[in-house]
């Protein structure tokens, strides 16, 4: 029988960290290539302008792997983090990064996705949008509540009974291991009050929680949506098994806590995953929705008197998609619509339109909006959501895209003077762009979360159409994350 041979592995020391690259890694040029560096769980992270210890994880015909292991010199472009969970939760991973360095460097990154992988021409791009505030800025979180605690090394060290359980959030890489969270920044109150009341109740009457690995146990996640507008609050409990004592318990715990909770819910799922689109939400207490309001700018004319049109009030129910960062997301909705060029007299199609967010927030300025989504769900909340507004010049259609867009479909419809795309991050289907250059409207306004996928999209388009405009704008603020906009016009 061979013997395995374990090689040792690679380490260079000394070295200076070039830049940021895709998916929020930082990256190290060298005369043997490139090297990709992750941070190993518990680490201080990286930044361009540090000089580390790298050890390489992994060799690949074009590029080399990485960890840091030891910090020489920091950057100047660092700050100190603001959260105690930094380095070991998945979350804000750029928070050593000043926010100022964070924008420069997610601008780079729209630049080299559109001129590196669609190779088309550019227009200068505008300088990116900073968001605001950068802390408590989400308004929905879901936490794990798993039997599958993870350890610090400290915990490990004194090699004492630890409990399993914990309320929070998944430690990269790790499906079965979740960090119990003290103070989250990411939502705002009463969040991480409500997270640490489920934790202490748990606690105080010993419910079991999921064991990821062996699916036992009761309490699955635990999901809070705020609404910045209104302030009402949806907490959705995800549990295991029937059992209503546990479930009553619990419960009523909680909407004696928190009265400002105006939809509680719960969801009953046996399989062994946490997705819940295919289940049923049972409302336990208050609404089965919470509402945002949006303002859209508009105005509206009657009796011959102008003024401002209300505000557009979305509901959104447990399994309802909104834009996570709500204030930004009106910073985004306005310039995809004032991109589009709307005098009142366009026919637009809002593809991939979820709830309706963007169509409705366009409705006022067009003379017909049609909005196409896959889930089915989505667009029952859409059609709700136009006529809480009163808007009656929209229509929703679901199903594929790939398989809506025909030319029966633009027949029946009348074919877009304007496209506006919101697609998820595995950008349009390419039978769907092709669709779009046979309809050819004589504007494409391309909302994406994802610049590789847009670019890819963007280069199949430029057989129409060129670029005119390009806006990122920071929905995320420390992550990698950033949404862009862009315009195209026929050539």
């Amino acid at each position: 029988m061979r013997r395995k041979i374990h090689k040792t592995p690679e380490r260079l020391t000394g070295v200076r960290i070039d830049a940021v690259a895709a998916e929020g890694k930082c990256i190290v040029r060298t005369d043997e290539g490139v090297i990709f560096v992750e941070n190993p769980t518990g680490g201080p992270g990286v930044a361009p302008g540090d000089v580390v210890d790298l050890r390489i994880t992994s060799t690949k015909k074009q590029y080399r792997e990485a960890v840091a292991e030891h910090v020489h010199e920091w950057s100047p472009l660092r700050t100190k983090p603001f959260c105690e969970h930094f380095g070991t939760c998945g979350g804000c991973k750029w928070q050593h990064i000043q926010y100022a360095e964070q924008l420069g460097f997610k601008h780079q990154q729209v630049i080299d996705h559109l001129t590196r992988i669609g190779k088309v021409n550019l227009p200068v791009i505008l300088p990116i949008l900073p968001a605001h505030p950068t802390e408590y800025y989400r308004n929905k979180l879901e936490f794990t509540c798993a039997e599958g605690r993870w350890l610090t090394p400290n915990e490990v060290g004194t090699h004492q009974p630890m409990d399993p359980r914990a309320v929070g959030f998944h430690v990269p890489g790790r499906f079965d291991k979740v960090l119990p969270i003290h103070h989250c920044y990411l939502q705002p109150d009463p969040s991480n009050a409500i997270r640490l009341a489920v934790n202490e109740y748990v606690f105080r009457n010993d419910v079991t929680l999921y064991n990821l690995k062996v699916h036992t146990g009761y309490l699955r996640t635990l999901i809070i949506r705020t609404a910045d507008t209104t302030q009402q609050v949806m907490v959705t409990l995800q549990v295991a098994q029937d059992s209503p004592d546990l479930l009553n318990g619990l419960m009523s715990h909680l909407h004696a806590m928190f009265p400002q909770i105006t939809s509680l819910n719960y969801i009953l799922n046996r399989k062994k995953n946490d997705s819940y689109q295919d289940q049923d939400v049972v409302n336990w207490a208050g609404k089965s929705y919470i509402e945002e309001r949006m303002d859209d700018d508009s105005t509206i004319s009657h009796s011959g008197i102008t003024e401002k049109s209300p505000p557009l009030t979305f509901r959104i129910g447990p399994k309802s998609f909104y834009q996570t960062n709500a204030q930004q997301a009106h910073t985004l909705y306005k310039v995809a619509r004032d991109w589009a060029g709307l005098t009142g007299q366009e026919r637009v199609y809002d593809l991939y339109t979820g709830t309706g967010t963007i169509a409705l927030f366009v409705a006022r300025r067009a003379k017909h909006v049609i909005g196409v989504e896959y889930v089915e769900a989505s667009v029952a909340d859409a059609r709700v959501n136009a006529d809480i507004n009163g808007i009656t010049n929209t229509t929703f259609v679901a199903g594929d895209m790939k398989d809506i867009l025909t030319d029966e479909f633009f027949d029946q419809h009348g074919r877009p003077d304007v496209v506006i795309t919101d697609p998820p991050r595995a950008g349009m289907d390419e039978a769907v762009t092709r669709q779009l250059l046979k309809a050819a409207p004589d504007r494409i306004v391309y909302v994406s979360c994802n610049t590789a996928t847009q670019a890819r999209d963007l280069g199949i388009l430029d057989a129409g159409y060129m670029v005119a405009k390009v806006q990122p704008v920071d929905m995320f603020p420390h992550t990698h994350h950033v949404e862009n906009i862009v315009l195209l016009t026929k050539r």
